[in-house]
């Protein structure tokens, strides 16, 4: 029996059906995937106004650590302060255009530029320029200070947000926070930290996991684990989710399974449970894995009362606008950061990270290195490498003047919904934010 530490709060994630927006019926037009000049509105009135992902808070612990990341055309310096704090910056020295930080991390008790070595503090501000008299304008630190940007933290993730005027993390996230606290991403360990170069526009990949109707047609085998029809879909302000029912198989196969399959045998075995012995059918299996796991919490070391019984099985898969893709699970997460190229519509940079809840008092390891490939270059496992194959022929196709825009069922209002949300942005709804 393993100790398990009981979260106090009882607030859990809601699981009702959310009310359906209407969002009309039109054709999404292709040149928001393919447009220079719309990739250049994206940049100007969304990107730089919304807040997004920069690192873990433990890939930076102590006060020194930092850590850069890219967004388009953007460097950004996230910074740990001696004040414990954290900041974020551009990655650019106001002397000559310099990045300050050309590693991907690492530690430091001042920023120093490695061209003529101006200093600044771990806030950014300058505190030192060699030869400094001989500038007869002066270098005044209030102008040339390293340019900040908003920073904040939330579920174990440092954000950022380029708008110095725009509103805070809290009212952006919006309902997140209370769907997906009781799920403690700060308290989970990254075991895979990857970054992909994908021939498509950053959309294009969002949308791929914004929807199951691909899932028969892309991921055949998947119909052996998942239920990619009962699936509940809903749209938020911002964000959205569907949660699709997993150790289970889809209605779509027209028949009722008799043995348990590999894919969901595994997953059994992993809490415990014996595939080979077990006596209900395999419909009922889902259902028995929830009893199994809320009975078995202490060997198992882990605190389920903030889940519904859904939640131990299945996955709550979340998009916070726009380019995050959470796929959350009671012991597990995968995240996908989808970020769009510098100049390039047609490609984009693909994020994926797993994080696993340790055992309820285990130490928690830092987190893993960062690799960088390109497609084709080595497998994302069976699933993602069947959507990497398929994503640069969507885009190819999107740049066709045979082709005039996306189609969308019901079952994809996931993808329109983002688009309502892009458009606002693009509109000027939220231009005043503040």
């Amino acid at each position: 029996m393993v100790a398990i530490t009981r979260v106090t709060e009882s607030v859990q994630t809601p699981a009702e059906k959310a009310p359906e927006p209407d969002m009309g019926d039109e054709v999404i037009p292709r040149e928001r995937y393919i447009s220079k000049d719309f990739m250049d509105l994206e940049w100007e009135r969304m990107w730089t106004k919304v807040w997004l992902i920069g690192c873990r808070e433990d890939q930076i612990p102590e006060p020194g650590d930092y850590i850069t990341t890219e967004i388009g055309k953007e460097s950004l310096l996230i910074t740990r302060g001696e004040d414990g704090q954290v900041n974020a910056m551009y990655n650019v020295c106001n002397h000559r255009g310099n990045q300050v930080k050309f590693d991907k991390m690492g530690s430091a008790k001042t920023l120093r530029c490695a061209y003529h070595m101006w200093e600044y503090a771990l806030d950014g501000t300058l505190i030192n320029v060699p030869d400094e008299e001989d500038f007869v304008q002066g270098c005044p630190s209030d102008r040339l200070s390293l340019k900040k940007v908003q920073a904040d933290t939330w579920g174990g993730f440092v954000w950022f947000c380029m708008d110095p005027n725009g509103i805070s993390l809290t009212e952006f996230l919006g309902m997140v926070p209370e769907h997906l606290d009781p799920y403690r991403f700060e308290d989970m360990a990254m075991v895979m930290n990857q970054t992909v170069e994908w021939d498509c526009n950053w959309k294009t990949s969002v949308d791929a996991f914004n929807e199951v109707y691909h899932v028969q047609a892309i991921h055949p085998e998947l119909a052996f684990s998942i239920d990619d029809v009962d699936v509940q879909i809903d749209l938020y302000e911002r964000h959205n989710r569907y949660l699709v029912p997993f150790q289970t198989y889809s209605p779509r196969l027209g028949y009722e399974l008799d043995e348990v399959p590999e894919a969901i045998a595994m997953p059994m075995q992993a809490i415990g449970m014996d595939p080979e012995s077990y006596n209900g059918k395999v419909a009922d299996v889902r259902v028995d894995m929830q009893k199994f796991k809320r009975e078995n919490e202490g060997n198992l070391g882990r605190d389920y009362s903030m889940f519904n019984d859904d939640q131990l099985t299945d996955d709550y898969h979340y998009n916070i606008f726009p380019n995050l893709t959470m796929n959350i699970h009671a012991d597990s997460m995968m995240l996908f950061i989808q970020r769009p190229h510098a100049t390039d519509p047609n490609k984009m940079l693909f994020d994926m990270q797993m994080f696993v809840q340790l055992p309820d008092g285990a130490e928690r390891p830092a987190p893993v290195d960062h690799e960088q490939f390109k497609h084709g270059e080595r497998s994302l496992g069976l699933v993602l490498d069947q959507d990497s194959v398929n994503l640069p022929h969507v885009q190819i196709g999107l740049n066709s003047d045979a082709y005039e825009g996306y189609w969308i069922s019901r079952q994809e209002r996931r993808i329109r919904h983002m688009h309502v949300t892009l458009m606002d942005y693009i509109n000027g709804k939220y231009a005043n934010d503040a």
